[in-house]
């Protein structure tokens, strides 16, 4: 049946017979892996003189739009690489956002921008029928809903989403009623909304991206729109600032309306984001084909995908998880009940057959140097989980993983062939300990955390992994949560005890216990009244009960992907590609687009796509096409080049070289981007390399 599934002729054959429609058959087959590997620059669409901000299909299409710094939006015929026509939107800022709405045959767009105005155009009259200056910030983003071609959204920076229904009389003023979320009720004053999406299957579910790590799914069949007033004084007040509303009396949010969705490592790490100047903001949020799934670019980090209905919750500690079952020779003979509970929560389904189904996590991270010099004896019995046989791929993967971990100390590399491995054989504890090694030498942003999920992984499969429970504790331990990290440990001694005196195991013992103690003194100074004004001025402008309620319940995410940097620009995109979104796109701040298997999360592709930096990527709805754009005033349009064994220019020929460049340039500090951004090379950072050294010797005793 797989065979029938990725076997074109079948397919074609099946459209003969069942008299199957062109479009369907289109895209169930635009984009495949060859094809993907051929991927080149078709064609550059010239026309703009400025910034290319926002591309936009038409529902066949048939069409492309794009916006500009120029004040300009271009209607395009990419499939025959012409101009349409050019529209003189009136806007007075940055075109940020376009929309086709839908069932107007293409003849009605609507576009935000940095004017702060939404505007609505009738393309062939090239005329503007509607002008809207709700908001008090820039616009960011629009989105319309399927089959409705009256009605559309805006998230804007002044932290309010507003609902437009041109079917109603509409004038604007300093108190507009069309407010349908106004963050700044239970985020603080300065909320920014930066991105927006409407699900298509769901349209009543509606994904909101603002300048924090959070994203929120908010069901709109249970709000209703209201006015927030901003004075004149917020709405001219200084540029370097978003505008803050007067209170909201109305913004209280019903319960149960909205779903909060944050990588679990993030929010206890927001003080040290402020220290090094760094703010993480959703620059984009997409739904997937199926409506499942939310893709997010986080800006400062990683992109993440989210399963808004798995509702995982973060990983943690919990000394009732992974405890051996009694027996004479303290081997693990089962994974009881409870365990096979928790294993599902961690990503992992248990099918009818009882076979453990893991979704594999793809992420980076930093091991820990302890156990890479440990000494340790492996003369602890192995559970039957440990020693099940791999098959032969799989086995060959992980030995060639090992051999690109310990003896090339090539940590992502490892991690690509365990990501493979794991593809294969998901229910594999001595693979999820392995790449949680690899993922804690790495050191990339969200590393840590992705090993700390390898390392529950594992002890789910086998309570017995002594590594893996080592690990763990380390990796609590550099995540800042020590209480965690030390019932970890103290479990950890009490179920291999003949390691509790080894120094390794003493060494972080001492570590823990020194940051305990370090975050009790913190504690204590949280307590301490706060008389300084400055400090009861920030107090006033803390987030509501309801949001610290709604980020408590936050779910995590299902799958990350790594090696782009989006740190210079807040509208950068990250898409599915092909119908089933079986691979992610996202541009980067090094003039690159990356793209991703989705369920790998292994690097397919990098190709160079501007001169500066990506910031859009539309793909085409049916063909193996896509358009991108960016600093450069050109729209860039890539398919499948003739397989002819010829070179292609464009092609990053080091897709893990530049991978590991965007992760040094992502921790630059601010003066190096900037300077990066004006065309100058900072050793360390532009080129890649790795001028650490110093590292201690790697822990080679791999399994």
């Amino acid at each position: 049946m797989d065979l029938q599934q990725t076997n074109i002729v079948h397919h074609l054959r099946r459209r003969q017979i069942c008299d199957i429609g062109n479009v369907s058959f289109e895209r169930k087959h635009h984009v495949t892996e060859k094809l993907i590997n051929r991927l080149g620059l078709e064609h550059e669409l010239e026309g703009h003189s400025g910034c290319v901000n926002c591309l936009e299909w038409n529902q066949s299409g048939q069409l492309l739009g794009s916006g500009s710094d120029d004040l300009n939006a271009i209607i395009w015929d990419p499939l025959r690489h012409k101009k349409l026509c050019t529209l003189r939107t009136g806007h007075h800022g940055n075109i940020f956002s376009l929309k086709f709405l839908p069932n107007t045959s293409d003849h009605t767009i609507a576009t935000g921008a940095a004017d702060c105005k939404v505007r609505v155009h009738n393309v062939p009259n090239l005329e503007t029928t509607h002008a809207f200056s709700c908001h008090a910030g820039r616009v960011k983003r629009l989105v319309a809903a399927p089959n409705v071609p009256y009605m559309f959204w805006s998230a804007g920076e002044d932290g309010t989403v507003r609902q437009f229904d041109l079917r109603a009389q509409h004038t604007c003023t300093d108190s507009c009623s069309n407010v349908l979320i106004n963050l700044n009720h239970y985020i603080g004053k300065h909320a920014e909304c930066k991105c927006l999406a409407l699900n298509p299957h769901r349209p009543e579910q509606l994904a909101v991206g603002a300048s924090d790590p959070y994203v929120r799914l908010y069901d709109t069949r249970m709000l209703s729109t209201h006015s927030v007033h901003f004075s004149r004084e917020e709405r001219l007040g200084a540029s370097w600032r978003t505008p803050a509303p007067e209170p909201d009396d109305d913004g209280e949010l019903p319960n149960h309306c909205v779903q909060y969705f944050v990588a679990g490592h993030l929010p206890v790490k927001e003080n040290d984001r402020k220290r090094r100047y760094r703010s993480l903001v959703s620059t984009y949020v997409n739904f997937s084909p199926g409506g499942r799934e939310l893709l997010v670019n986080l800006g400062g980090e990683q992109v993440y995908l989210f399963d808004i209905y798995g509702g995982r919750r973060p990983k943690t500690f919990d000394v009732k998880d992974y405890v051996l079952p009694e027996s004479t020779n303290g081997v693990c003979k089962e994974v009881s009940e409870q365990v096979a509970e928790a294993l599902s929560s961690n990503g992992t389904s248990i099918g009818a057959n009882g076979v453990a189904k893991h979704i594999a996590h793809a992420s980076g991270i930093k091991l820990e140097e302890t156990l890479a010099q440990s000494s340790l004896p492996s003369t602890q019995p192995r559970s039957p989980h440990r020693t099940k046989e791999l098959p032969p791929k799989v086995e060959a993967l992980k030995h060639e993983a090992n051999r690109y971990y310990c003896d090339k100390k090539d940590f992502t590399s490892a991690i690509r062939l365990y990501n493979l491995a794991l593809k294969i054989t998901p229910d594999s504890a001595v693979l999820f300990g392995n790449r949680a090694a690899a993922y804690m030498k790495r050191k990339w942003e969200g590393d840590l955390y992705a090993a700390l999920r390898d390392c529950h992984s594992a002890l789910c499969l086998d309570p017995s992994h002594r590594k893996a429970h080592f690990r763990l504790a380390r990796c609590l331990l550099e995540l800042m949560r020590a209480r965690e990290a030390q019932d970890c440990l103290q479990q950890f001694k009490a179920k291999f005890p003949d390691y509790a005196k080894y120094r390794e195991c003493q060494a972080l013992d001492r570590d823990i216990s020194t940051a305990v103690l370090t975050m009790s003194e913190s504690d204590s100074d949280k307590d301490r009244p706060e008389s300084s004004p400055s400090r009861r001025w920030q107090r006033s402008d803390q987030q509501s009960d309801q949001e610290k309620a709604l980020r408590s319940r936050a779910c995590d995410y299902d799958t990350r992907y790594c090696g782009h940097c989006n740190t210079t620009t807040d509208i950068k995109e990250a898409n599915f590609f092909g119908s089933n979104g079986q691979y992610i796109v996202a541009g980067s701040d090094d003039g690159s687009f990356f793209l991703w298997d989705r369920h790998t999360t292994n690097i397919m592709r990098v190709l160079r796509g501007d001169e500066s930096i990506v910031n859009c990527l539309q793909p085409h709805p049916s063909y193996c096409l896509l358009a991108t754009s960016g600093i450069d005033p050109v729209v860039r349009l890539w398919s499948p080049k003739p397989d002819d064994g010829s070179s292609d220019d464009r092609c990053v020929s080091e897709p893990d070289t530049a991978a590991t460049a965007n992760q040094r340039r992502m921790n630059a500090d601010p003066l190096e981007v900037m300077l990066m951004n004006m065309g100058y090379r900072i050793t360390g950072i532009s080129d890649g390399s790795d001028d650490e050294g110093g590292e201690g010797p790697v822990q080679c005793r791999t399994h």
